[in-house]
């Protein structure tokens, strides 16, 4: 077991990364955070500014928006000046956009909200654009999916946090205090970033590239990207997926409600945490090491048929059953997320990982669609609402069926 982990780490060069991986995947549990507390803003905004489900729906729009705009010069930070100096945009950008929440705490607008919250998406598109590949090429490129799970094990932790202090502070019996975690979480971000800027991370893929070299080749980089059918499609596969999970984390507190009208919206969130994340951080745990033993694409098939019939539960049932499948979605889609993509990653290399990975975190603008479709569609009834999830869980499902053969046809 100890040999199969120190593997893990072990890159071609013989060196082992061990050390940088552990100092990178703490940044994870940063964006879970981030993440996941939305969850409980969007309850709040509802409630306390008195909007429909479709308009707050917006916070998660915003977010998920900057992913998709910053995306492309995200890609061009890393191309030019490597990992570290878009792991520090990322962290300053995110620090700003959370301590601007101090003074939206007495202004109470939404649009400013939304303004705050839209640099936090571009911060965490910078975070993810660089994480998430550098996690895949510390160490041997076959464990890159177990590698990248074990990471997002802490991404899963955040996701656990991030809607239990949410429910305390800003869905308590008093109002709450919406700048409270956002200021604290500001803080310790900003701080990260000014350590982060006097590190030097090696670069395990492109030891002796040039970095002017790699910006005059982007271009032709670009075109041969797309010419790779898993990554193609594992590019519409990772939309699709965080457009399922972001409506379903999104609208999660509105549907217990309405199953369990006893509940409160704090009860709510709690059962967020530990029932719905609880499960998704146990998934994560457990699926760094499922990988060593199965294939991606077959445990991609398992949990998204699993997920598609947990949310065709989730829709039919109603009260504890419906609660409960609802919860069990979490434990199914906890790995599609690094599965997916190192999956569009296998076939590409060098330079290219880096210009692959600004369109695959651009696909997460799928987290800005749903949630408003969604609250659209379960203004009346939240129900109605989860077919958005259950149809992308299908889509996935087939591209994973479909995966070996992508790889094997070139176009």
């Amino acid at each position: 077991m100890i040999r199969q982990t120190k593997g893990m780490f072990q890159g071609a060069d013989g060196r082992n990364y061990a050390a940088v991986f552990a100092l990178v995947a703490s940044l994870f549990f940063l964006w879970g955070f981030a993440h996941s507390i939305l969850d409980v803003l969007n309850k709040h905004f509802q409630d306390v500014l008195v909007i429909s489900k479709a308009r707050s729906a917006l916070v998660q729009a915003m977010v998920y928006g900057g992913y998709f705009l910053m995306a492309i010069p995200a890609g061009r930070i890393i191309r030019r000046w490597g990992y570290r100096t878009g792991i520090v945009t990322g962290l300053l950008l995110y620090g700003i956009g959370a301590l601007l929440f101090v003074p939206g705490g007495r202004l109470m607008s939404f649009p400013f909200f939304l303004l705050c919250l839209f640099i936090i998406g571009c911060g965490l598109t910078c975070l993810e654009t660089s994480a998430n590949p550098y996690v895949t090429v510390l160490g041997e490129k076959r464990s890159a999916a177990g590698r990248l799970n074990l990471a997002q094990a802490l991404n899963g932790l955040g996701w656990v946090v991030g809607p239990m202090v949410g429910g305390m502070l800003i869905l308590g019996d008093d109002g709450g205090n919406i700048s409270l975690p956002y200021a604290v979480i500001g803080c310790v971000v900003i701080i990260l970033g000014v350590v982060f800027s006097r590190l030097r991370l090696p670069s395990p893929d492109e030891p002796e590239e040039r970095t002017d070299m790699a910006s005059k080749a982007a271009p032709s980089l670009v075109v041969s990207v797309w010419r790779i059918r898993s990554f193609r499609y594992g590019v519409g596969a990772l939309l699709l997926y965080v457009a399922a999970q972001t409506g379903i984390n999104s609208f999660f507190i509105n549907y217990v409600l309405e199953a369990d009208t006893v509940l409160s919206p704090s009860t709510a969130a709690m059962m967020l945490s530990i029932g719905g994340m609880g499960l998704f951080m146990l998934g994560r745990l457990l699926g760094s090491f499922i990988l060593k033993a199965v294939a991606p694409a077959r445990l991609m098939t398992l949990c998204s048929t699993g997920a598609a019939l947990c949310m065709a539960c989730t829709i039919l049932l109603n009260g504890t059953a419906g609660i409960i499948f609802l919860c069990l979605t979490y434990l199914f889609e906890s790995v599609m997320f690094p599965t997916i993509f190192s999956m569009a990653l296998i076939d590409v290399s060098g330079n290219n990982t880096k210009t692959a990975s600004s369109y695959l975190v651009m696909s997460i603008v799928g987290g800005a669609l749903a949630p408003v479709i969604m609250g659209w569609l379960g203004e009346n009834n939240m129900a109605l609402g989860f077919l958005i999830p259950f149809f992308c869980f299908i889509f996935i499902m087939f591209y994973a069926l479909s995966y070996k053969r992508l790889r094997q046809r070139m176009q």
